[in-house]
């Protein structure tokens, strides 16, 4: 499949206090200019508060839809002047790579770096806290536009402009969006479970999370 798109945006920085409880966050992200360098752990200066869920290989790039502010906008009136590329603390933007049409273990070149999509994001009560709407972050999680991370293949330079290229697809099964609905099924299918920890590519937690899953529904299936 043949899939290209342009960095639009990226997007890194030091942490910032979340309101009301004062908890820092590196949700708060600036426009970088000129070429930033993206290296295993990510994007160079980009900071995590909390790196017990954030950032590491595993999520060393995050990269969000800009047409998924549009759903955002539309769903949080209130919000609409803040809700604009890198306010979700993410690192890329770029149009045209959505939940649907990107995939577990896609790889990408961007500039002269290389990555692969490793695991959708998990939103969290932060984006809550971000904009002072509550739920925002369920909602996000609902309508399946979470964003993905990448893992970093070979590190390099990126900058605006830059083209993003589709290198390799080892499924055509398993977007972004295809892992939301099966995760978030109630009663998935075992077989789908497994297929999808399977995937190449897939963060190595999610591929245990999912095998445990799929364990515990056959064994409820046999008792």
């Amino acid at each position: 499949m043949k899939l290209t798109a342009q960095v639009e945006g990226i997007f890194a920085g030091g942490t910032g206090t979340l309101q009301p409880e004062g908890q820092r966050s590196g949700i708060f992200k600036r426009r970088l200019t000129g070429p930033a360098r993206v290296e295993i752990h990510g994007i160079a200066g980009d900071e995590h508060a909390d790196t017990r869920v954030h950032g590491g290989p595993e999520k060393a790039v995050h990269q969000y839809a800009p047409e998924n502010y549009v759903r955002l906008a539309l769903a949080y009136p209130q919000s609409t002047h803040e809700l604009k590329p890198g306010s979700l603390g993410e690192n890329i933007c770029a149009a045209d790579m959505t939940e649907r049409n990107i995939h577990i273990g896609d790889v990408f070149q961007m500039g002269s770096a290389v990555l692969q999509v490793s695991q959708p994001r998990s939103p969290c009560w932060k984006i809550n806290h971000r904009f002072g709407v509550e739920q925002m972050s369920m909602f996000v999680a609902h309508e399946r536009i979470t964003g993905w991370y990448y893992r970093v293949l070979q590190p390099g330079l990126i900058q605006e402009g830059d083209t993003i290229e589709l290198l390799q697809r080892h499924t055509d099964r398993f977007s972004i969006d295809k892992f939301w609905e099966v995760q978030l099924s109630h009663r998935p299918l075992i077989d789908e479970l497994q297929a999808l920890a399977a995937t190449p590519g897939l963060a190595g937690d999610w591929q245990r999370r999912l095998v445990e899953r799929a364990k515990w529904l056959s064994k409820r299936l046999h008792d």
